[in-house]
């Protein structure tokens, strides 16, 4: 149906939303420095269970080292079901890559996966090829007003949104209105929805560095306001629900409805290789299909993601999903028991370490790496300057012994960070 677009009150803003030079020149000293402590571009091959040889060459003149990078967090990404599934999707069809617009030719088995994931979260799925494509195809569509009844909505990011959300900004400010709020800001995103006849929020289910969205109060905005929630959960997938519905999908009705799309990840916990997008209409599945500009310029899901993404399906239709997120919850749990942190009592698997200082953030993972320990050294532009760490992804897959281990190697380091009995930070 033909709609009239209304621009939002306030029409477009002349803000400014891009600082790329700004942010190369205050981060190259963190990025050269992680390079020459061989912290960054590392290279490895996976052996067994969080365990890889790293670096190149015969693999028995390689240290093994345990990962704590890596984002599967239910242990998936070495399944032998995905990584064969991989392999017969590739052999049914002898073919890698359909060089092609999904709007003329699709791989059958894409439209089976997309099926089957459209059925396990009761949500009409599209898939992509990554998250941020997905993202990408979305956000000119949220700012064009098609998905709020013609009337263009006054999109709101939160500050800690993801870069691959965050970087459409200036995409949507060509379309309409653009504000930006203190991280889980109930309180202004509520004045901004009683200012303005639409708005939409977009944020992410899980952050990457740690905590989450408060879906519940989003969701009662939602009901008295009609808010619009764009939530990319990349993070949260797989590891909530009884089919792994995610962190943001489990805490939403049966039906989406129109107003809420959520993001999502088929790399990470689902530890295939891709994105997807649940929508709640066909309205909406018709409008991404045809317009998303990914969806429509060659950039499908290869062979080799698809059929990896339809053995995970397998997984997550079994009990072994039930078991694999168990498995998990017991692994953070001797992570915490030992090592305090900001996110410490989650049921989400991301810890951000603190340390503040740049160098010593670094010099911190160098030594884990030496000790046997791959983490994550996280400094500007991720973090605020001065507010660098180190991040750890547990995983199901985490033998607990190495668990103890990286935790008795940070605290040697970072005595700050030991928990007493009662689980609370001593301070030394």
């Amino acid at each position: 149906m033909k709609q009239q677009i209304v621009p939002p009150e306030g029409g477009r803003p002349k803000g400014h939303f891009r600082n790329t030079a700004y942010v190369i020149n205050k981060s190259r000293p963190f990025f050269d420095a992680a390079h020459t402590a061989g912290l960054m571009a590392v290279q490895g091959r996976s052996t067994t269970g969080r365990a890889f040889a790293l670096g190149t060459g015969p693999l028995d003149d390689r240290r093994e080292i345990i990962d704590f990078v890596r984002c599967s967090y239910l242990g998936l990404d070495n399944h032998p079901m995905i990584v064969a599934g991989a392999i017969k999707a590739i052999e049914a069809h002898r073919s890698l890559h359909w060089s092609c617009a999904r709007t003329r030719l699709n791989f059958d088995l894409l439209a089976k996966l997309e099926a089957n994931l459209s059925e396990m979260f009761c949500a009409r799925v599209i898939a992509f090829s990554t998250v941020m494509l997905a993202n990408l195809g979305a956000m000119p569509l949220l700012a064009s007003g098609m998905l709020t009844e013609g009337v263009k909505p006054v999109v709101v990011f939160d500050r800690n949104a993801h870069l691959s959300l965050a970087y459409h900004k200036p995409v949507v400010a060509d379309e309409t209105r653009v504000e930006t709020i203190a991280h889980n800001d109930i309180g202004t995103l509520e004045g901004l929805c009683r200012k303005h006849p639409v708005v939409a929020y977009v944020c992410d289910g899980v952050y990457s560095m740690g905590g989450n969205a408060p879906i519940k109060e989003l969701r009662e905005l939602q009901e008295r306001y009609k808010l619009f929630l764009y939530i990319d959960d990349a993070h949260g997938i797989s590891l909530f629900g009884r089919h792994g519905e995610g962190f943001a999908r489990t805490q939403f009705p049966e039906a989406l409805g129109d107003r809420t799309i959520i993001a999502a990840s088929l790399a990470k916990g689902f530890g295939a290789s891709g994105g997807m997008l649940m929508l709640g209409t066909a309205e909406q599945e018709a409008l991404f299909r045809r317009y998303s500009i990914p969806y429509a310029f060659s950039v499908a899901p290869n062979l080799a993601a698809v059929g990896a993404a339809l053995g995970s399906c397998k997984i997550h239709l079994s009990p072994e999903l039930g078991e694999r997120q168990k498995q998990l919850v017991q692994r953070i749990k001797v992570f915490d028991n030992r090592v305090a942190t900001v996110e410490q009592g989650s049921s989400l698997p991301i810890r951000m370490v603190s340390i503040g200082s740049e160098a010593k953030a670094i010099a911190v993972a160098r030594e884990l790496l030496d000790a046997g320990f791959y983490t994550s050294v996280i400094f500007f532009p991720t973090v605020a300057q001065g507010n660098a760490g180190v991040r750890v992804c547990v995983t199901a897959d985490h033998e607990v012994g190495d668990i103890e281990r990286l935790c008795d190697c940070i605290l040697e380091r970072v005595p700050d960070a030991i928990v007493d009995n009662s689980a609370k930070t001593v301070a030394q």
